[in-house]
């Protein structure tokens, strides 16, 4: 494994809402926008942002090139505005090849991207967060199949980019059921989705566990409370995975939301190397 440069990024796991609802004033995700905003005034402006997002699956780990991807407006069945949308952010050529570069030097072949825009797992937060889009954005897919460990092992990888003050953003969503989202909620689905949640915050926040374990629980996500109620698919949750590979240490702080009537949780670790300004 390449030498570790994370102490020098910003790492956060954020829980991005329901498709474009939370640029739309949307009351539900009131409590989210607000924290994205707390969550931009944490860290140092970065230099530069590398977006995992739940909205992106591919064969291979791919990352997108060119100068100003387009948006993709990866949703249906929302207002006109949703579709007008902008966020004109540049891309970032070295960064993406510095992320193919890291990744062949740890074993995994990467695909480089031209076509696909970025989706609203990216757009749709650092609209909130950098409203100027003027910070260089890449973004990275995950990968098909979905293996828990393929994701950790591709984070711990990504520890090793030379980039300074980079944030390494995974866009995804804590709790993750479809269904339930659109039904009323009860005792016992109140309790699964807090279960998971809490298990998820030991997971990443409890100072106690070690790298290995903490590694070995997110490796066997399956087997925690209510998992699979909480992520019948786990596109949302591998982010995750991601950050947790590239931060290699407990987050420093975390949050307990209500996202879209759901509680949901967004992780941060903060930079602590010279990357920290």
């Amino acid at each position: 494994m390449s030498a570790s440069r994370s102490d020098s990024h910003a790492v956060i796991y954020l829980s991005h809402g329901a498709g474009p609802l939370p640029l739309l004033g949307d009351p539900a995700h009131a409590e989210m926008v607000r924290n994205l905003n707390v969550l931009a005034a944490r860290i140092p402006r970065p230099s530069a942002i590398l977006v995992i997002s739940a909205h992106w699956e591919e064969t291979i780990p791919t990352v997108t090139v060119g100068d100003r991807p387009p948006l993709f407006y990866d949703y249906y069945g929302f207002p006109p505005a949703s579709y007008a949308i902008a966020y004109p952010a540049p891309g970032d050529q070295p960064l993406s090849d510095a992320v193919r570069d890291i990744l062949a030097r740890n074993g995994v072949d990467c695909g480089m991207e031209s076509e696909r825009g970025f989706d609203h797992g990216l757009f749709v937060p650092l609209k909130i967060m950098y409203p100027e889009a003027d910070i260089p954005c890449v973004q990275l897919s995950l990968v098909k199949g979905l293996d828990p460990t393929t994701h950790l092992a591709l984070g711990e990888a990504l520890a090793g980019l030379d980039r300074e003050n980079m944030l390494i953003l995974g866009s995804g969503f804590s709790f993750h059921n479809m269904r339930a989202f659109f039904t009323p909620d009860t005792v016992e689905t109140a309790q699964a989705n807090e279960a998971f949640q809490q298990w998820l915050t030991k997971t990443c926040a409890d100072p106690a566990l070690t790298i290995g374990e903490r590694r070995s629980r997110l490796a066997r996500w399956e087997t925690a409370p209510r998992a699979r109620y909480c992520h019948p698919r786990e596109e949302h949750l591998l982010p995750l995975h991601v950050c947790c590979g590239a931060a290699g240490r407990p987050c420093d702080e975390y949050f307990s939301l209500t996202i879209f009537g759901k509680s949901a949780t967004t992780c941060l670790w903060r930079p602590t190397g010279n990357g920290a300004k």
